[in-house]
């Protein structure tokens, strides 16, 4: 059944986002589509800053991990090869437990609980700039002994089970790089998934990201992997989900609720989120990049959608497209909500910590919005990041990554003054506790960051790299032993140099 659709609203809630793309900024485009076209097209800012080139619908920029949907088109394409309940140690047999005993479905569907690569990689004190390659990126994954939580017991994002699997494939001689070129090509569009960031690619729009002062080119050395390689325009990006929208069986498994271990269901499938505006469930994927940021929305019952594309690194992909569908649908958006008390929490035991600002809520260094739930909860509303929580007196309970947490207010007390001194990982790195500073880092990278104490052995430190900006937790293991952790990776050990 199709629905009245106010093309001139969407088009007109979607130009209010615009704005800062002005002629001397980055930019990006907004397309509205369906499968008689494109509706409009909104474009914006630059493509380069150094030739001054406009951006348009064909600038062609890194999409991040709106690649993620499209890698598993490819997976499902080979059932031959690979299976969703195959186990990934099955496949890639240096893995050891428990990350070989999470299966192929749980490593795309975010609920396998590994850990992410390029946060593990932070919490080794490697800055994004730092140059990795595949081979030795997998023979670091295949000494990894802990997940981030049991696999199929939570919902976190985690970019690790889509380099897997691409790793799994290529050993019997398929590769994503030469799927998605050939599949784009069948439907119109110039789509490319390079390896690594200084690979060539057509027409590439640089990506930029602003210090506070000025725009700077963006960079990353993280080999990509098909969690996030592919590239290509607007354009391309429509016409590849206008022949997606075509292939109903296919859209249908890969946005598919997927169950938990306790059969509860994630709205998160195969590289597709849920998204609920007003009464009506729609489907797409964010993405990523320094300097990049890319967004989908699709309404499957009408066929249509919008694509955002931007080569800078302030765009809110997600809030423009779920303003075009409410107002292409006359759907209501979320309420923010700030029935949280502001504060910083923290469980009873572990790294786990929340922080509440008004309206948004931090989760081990995640931040997502609070959206009115009815009866004092609130909702991320989001199937990436999960979150149902209220005010339990002065504590706040609920779920987070559909799993369930209470959590205390935060008692700051004293850094202990045995905790000083020279911490090691088996991976290499290293870092100092100095009273109340950490230090990392080497020569002129040596950097040293305040210590926030969170109570019961919990402490937060801020690093920065380049454009982003990421809170550590360091939790105390025991007297020799503690811990770094990230939302998306929450397992690296360090012990004490004895």
């Amino acid at each position: 059944m199709t629905s009245h659709l106010n093309w001139r609203a969407a088009e007109t809630a979607a130009q209010t986002f615009t704005t800062p793309w002005t002629s001397d900024t980055p930019g990006g485009a907004i397309l509205g589509f369906d499968q008689n076209g494109i509706r409009f097209a909104l474009c914006g800012g630059l493509e380069s800053l150094n030739t001054r080139q406009a951006f348009t619908s064909q600038s062609v920029v890194r999409y991040a991990s709106v690649t993620k949907h499209a890698f598993c088109t490819f997976v499902l394409s080979h059932p031959d090869l690979i299976r969703l309940d195959d186990m990934l140690g099955a496949h890639l047999p240096e893995l050891q437990e428990p990350l070989a005993s999470v299966t192929v479905g749980r490593a795309l569907d975010m609920s396998g609980g590994l850990p992410d690569t390029r946060e593990a990689l932070s919490l080794l004190g490697l800055s994004v700039y730092t140059e990795t390659q595949a081979p030795a990126l997998l023979e670091f994954l295949a000494r990894m002994t802990r997940l981030n939580f049991e696999a199929g017991t939570e919902v976190s994002y985690s970019n690790t089970g889509y380099r897997l699997v691409e790793a799994a494939l290529e050993r019997k001689g398929v590769f994503f790089r030469d799927y998605i070129t050939k599949a784009g090509a069948g439907c119109g569009a110039v789509l490319d998934a390079p390896d690594v960031w200084n690979d060539t690619v057509a027409n590439l729009a640089p990506g930029y990201w602003h210090t506070g002062k000025k725009w700077q080119l963006s960079a990353a050395g993280l080999h990509i992997s098909a969690s996030g390689s592919m590239t290509g325009s607007a354009e391309s990006l429509t016409l590849w989900l206008q022949n997606l929208l075509r292939r109903e069986d296919t859209l249908d498994v890969m946005a598919a609720p997927r169950p938990l271990k306790d059969g509860r269901l994630s709205g998160y499938g195969l590289g597709l989120a849920k998204t609920t505006l007003g009464d009506r469930d729609f489907i797409g994927h964010g993405g990523s990049h320094p300097g990049y940021k890319t967004y989908f929305l699709l309404d499957p019952q009408n066929a249509c959608g919008f694509v955002i594309v931007s080569n800078r690194e302030d765009t809110n992909g997600g809030k423009i497209a779920q303003s075009a569908m409410a107002a292409l649908l006359d759907l209501p958006l979320p309420t923010p909500s700030t029935a949280l008390t502001e504060g910083l929490y923290v469980t009873e035991t572990g790294p786990d910590w929340l922080e509440v600002k008004g309206s948004t809520v931090v989760s081990l260094d995640a931040d997502d919005s609070a959206y009115e739930d009815g009866n004092g909860w609130i909702s991320s509303r989001s199937s990436t990041s999960p979150m149902r929580l209220m005010m339990d007196g002065s504590d706040i309970v609920g779920e987070v990554g559909h799993a369930a947490r209470r959590y205390y207010p935060a008692k700051p007390e004293p850094i202990p003054a045995d905790l000083s001194g020279r911490w090691l990982s088996s991976e290499g790195a290293h870092f100092e506790i100095d009273g109340s500073d950490v230090i990392m880092g080497i020569g002129p990278t040596r950097h040293r960051m305040p210590l926030q104490a969170l109570g019961g052995g919990r402490f937060l430190f801020t690093l920065h790299d380049g454009p982003w900006t990421k809170r550590v937790c360091l939790n105390v293991l025991d007297d020799n032993c503690v811990e770094l952790a990230l939302n998306r990776a929450r397992m690296m050990e360090y012990r004490r140099e004895r």
